[in-house]
């Protein structure tokens, strides 16, 4: 079952990410209210594992059983490539922080496990240690859980969710989180096992996506829900990097799915489904793509106002994405793919 439709949304959430990452004098960040949404764009990687977790199930709820080879082949050849080209295009312009021991570390999807190494290559990538602790446990969970209807999942997601929820909003008011470029602050936001509320939320949703797809016009709702996500985050003081807003985003992404109004035909539009299919490549190659970028302009225009310069990488950004997604996540996958076993 492919929803056309909900793939443009990860290009949205990729943006929004890219935005929250590039300097903070840009224009955006002095419109009240609107810099605080980008301020916390960065929730949309929450976005992007519930909808992970929604996915693998509208993709597998058919099977009766997983098998573990193709799957771990199908997921590696989907997210690997352009993983690993996200860190040599880094190491264009960071070279320094490269060593042997990151780069093994990095090279195995293991650099958020150990809090002070998530974010010195390529920092985005740090979310690869959380998708394959996903695709890693997803196979398990299908075959022993979902496909033969056990209710228990749902009773332990509820727990595992409402404990991370209270865990994070507690710990980063007290006096164990040191703030911002701690080990502390790694823990919190990038540790694996506080992302897994997220995917197992997004499975729960899948289940309930593929029992009751029943296609309707909710273009109103889906545009209020929006709002309510952006009013959200400008006006609740809370944490919402671990899976709070799940309780947004889910509803969001069924009703997204089931809707077959003047959004959907608008986000179905091959341009735009495009564009969400090249998502993964805007959000792995996003800084280094920025450092290269900055880099050349400083070189050949120096004076360049910073508003330009945010232009000018956009519209590079998203060129270089599609022809990242075309000419290098496409062929790579593929030929992954198609590998035997002997």
């Amino acid at each position: 079952m492919k929803i056309s439709q909900i793939t443009f949304t990860r290009f949205l959430a990729a943006m929004a990410i890219v935005i929250s990452h590039f300097n903070k004098d840009l224009f955006l960040y002095k419109i009240d209210y609107i810099s605080n949404i980008f301020l916390k764009a960065n929730v949309g990687v929450s976005y992007f594992f519930i909808l992970s977790g929604f996915i693998m199930i509208v993709a597998y709820h058919k099977k009766e059983k997983i098998e573990f080879f193709d799957y771990y082949k199908n997921r590696f050849a989907r997210i690997y490539p352009l993983y690993v080209l996200g860190l040599l295009l880094y190491l264009m312009t960071r070279y320094s922080n490269f060593s042997a021991y990151k780069g093994i570390l990095y090279l195995l999807g293991l650099q958020s496990w150990i809090p002070g190494e998530a974010m010195i290559l390529n920092f985005p990538g740090w979310s690869i240690s959380v998708e394959f602790l996903f695709y890693l446990i997803f196979p398990v969970l299908y075959n022993h859980f979902y496909s033969k209807g056990n209710k228990s999942v749902w009773v332990i997601t509820v727990i595992i969710w409402v404990i991370t929820q209270v865990f994070s909003n507690l710990y980063v008011g007290s006096s164990y989180y040191m703030g911002p470029h701690t080990e502390s602050h790694e823990f919190l936001y990038y540790f694996p096992l506080m992302h897994i509320n997220e995917f197992l939320a997004g499975n729960l949703a899948g289940i309930f996506f593929v029992k009751h797809c029943s296609p309707k016009n909710y273009d109103v709702p889906v545009v209020l829900l929006f709002i309510l996500i952006l009013l959200s985050l400008i006006f609740v003081p809370l944490f919402y990097h671990n899976g709070l807003m799940a309780v947004l985003f889910i509803p969001l992404i069924i009703l997204i799915s089931r809707n077959n109004g003047a959004l959907t035909h608008l986000f179905s539009l091959k341009p735009l489904e495009y564009l969400g299919e090249a998502s993964y490549a805007v959000y792995i190659t996003h800084i280094p793509v920025l450092y290269i970028v900055r880099e050349v302009l400083k070189w050949r225009w120096p004076s360049l106002d910073i508003d330009c310069i945010f232009w000018i990488y956009m519209g590079i950004l998203i060129l270089t994405s599609v022809l990242f997604y075309q000419y290098i996540e496409k062929p790579m996958r593929n030929y992954l793919k198609k590998i035997k076993v002997v």
